[in-house]
C-alpha cells in the first residue's frame, strides 16, 4: 500500500482547525445528548398499547420528542464539521493513505444518515400527532415504525461509530498526537460499539462521550506544527 509523502496545503493554521475540531466536537456531544434525552420520551418497544396511546394523545410528551427530532440535525450538523476539521487537521499533521482517511469520511457520514433516518422513523408518529389533526396510527403501527427506528440506530448507527472511532484513532496515531493508552482505550470503546447487542439507551451516549473527551484534549492541548509542503489530501 503506497503512502503519500505529500501534505495538504492549507491556509488555515493548524491551531485554528484544532481548535474547529474540538468545539465542533463538544457541540455535538452536547446536541446529541439533548436529542437522545427528548425523542427517548416516547414509549419503548416493550411497551402495552395503553402506553403508546396515553403517551400520543398527551401534547406534551409528543411535543418533547418533536423538540428532540428538530435537535437531531444539528447535532448531524456538528458531527460533520467535527469530522471535515478533525480529518483535515489530522492531514494537516501527517502523511495518509488515501483508504483510511475515505474510510474515516465514510462512516462519519453514514453514521449520521442512520442516525437522521432512525430518528426519524422512531419518533415520526410525535410529528404527526403534534401538526396533524389526523388520528394517531395504531399502537401496532407507532411500535412498528419505533422498531425501524431502533434498528437503524442501534444495529448499524452504532457499528457506523466504531467504524469511525477505529479510523479516527489509527489517524491520530499516524500523526502523532494520541498516546497508546488513550489508543487502547479508544479501539476498546469502539469494540464494544462493534459488539453491543443492546437497546439501552445508555449506549447510545458511549460515542458522544468519546468525541467530548478527544475535543477537549484538542482544545486543551498545543497542537504540533505541521512541514510545509504542497497539497495532496485525498
Amino acid at each position: 500500500m503506497a503512502v503519500s509523502t505529500e501534505r495538504p496545503d492549507l491556509d488555515t493554521p493548524v491551531s485554528a482547525l484544532a481548535r474547529a475540531a474540538g468545539a465542533s466536537g463538544v457541540l455535538f456531544a452536547l446536541l446529541f445528548t439533548a436529542a437522545l434525552v427528548l425523542v427517548q420520551q416516547g414509549p419503548g418497544l416493550d411497551d402495552p398499547d395503553a402506553a403508546y396511546t396515553a403517551f400520543y394523545a398527551s401534547g406534551a410528551q409528543s411535543l418533547l420528542v418533536a423538540v428532540g427530532l428538530y435537535i437531531v440535525p444539528f447535532a448531524g450538523i456538528a458531527c460533520l464539521w467535527h469530522m471535515i476539521a478533525t480529518r483535515t487537521y489530522l492531514q494537516a499533521l501527517a502523511p495518509t493513505t488515501a483508504i483510511p482517511a475515505w474510510l474515516h469520511l465514510a462512516s462519519g457520514v453514514l453514521f449520521v444518515a442512520l442516525l437522521f433516518a432512525g430518528t426519524a422513523a422512531a419518533g415520526g408518529v410525535a410529528l404527526l400527532s403534534r401538526f396533524s389533526g389526523a388520528p394517531p396510527p395504531t399502537p401496532d403501527t407507532a411500535r412498528a415504525l419505533a422498531a425501524v427506528g431502533y434498528t437503524m440506530v442501534f444495529v448499524y448507527a452504532v457499528r457506523a461509530a466504531g467504524m469511525y472511532i477505529i479510523t479516527t484513532t489509527g489517524l491520530a496515531r499516524g500523526a502523532g498526537v494520541l498516546g497508546r493508552p488513550l489508543a487502547a482505550v479508544s479501539y476498546l470503546v469502539a469494540f464494544f460499539l462493534l459488539v453491543s447487542t443492546t437497546f439501552l439507551p445508555a449506549v447510545l451516549l458511549v460515542f458522544p462521550a468519546w468525541v467530548l473527551l478527544g475535543s477537549v484534549l484538542l482544545l486543551v492541548r498545543r497542537p504540533a506544527r505541521p512541514d510545509h509542503g504542497p497539497g495532496g489530501a485525498p
